[in-house]
């Protein structure tokens, strides 16, 4: 079990980490849309990719 002590820690320690992410995401939006362009494809193939791994799972077992 957690302390009191240690779970407020925690939560701050989460939100500052949140809000920190969310800045740096923000700085670097030009860059993300410069050198990142069409990423999204990716990432929808991936999932797709993993998609099909788990429908044959399912089929043979």
């Amino acid at each position: 079990m957690l302390t009191n002590g240690q779970l407020i820690f925690g939560i701050l320690f989460a939100i500052a980490f949140a809000i920190i992410l969310i800045y740096t995401y923000r700085k670097d939006l030009k860059l993300h849309k410069k050198f990142y362009k069409g990423s999204i494809w990716i990432l929808i193939a991936f999932i797709a990719f993993i998609l099909m791994i788990l429908a044959v799972k399912y089929l043979f077992t």
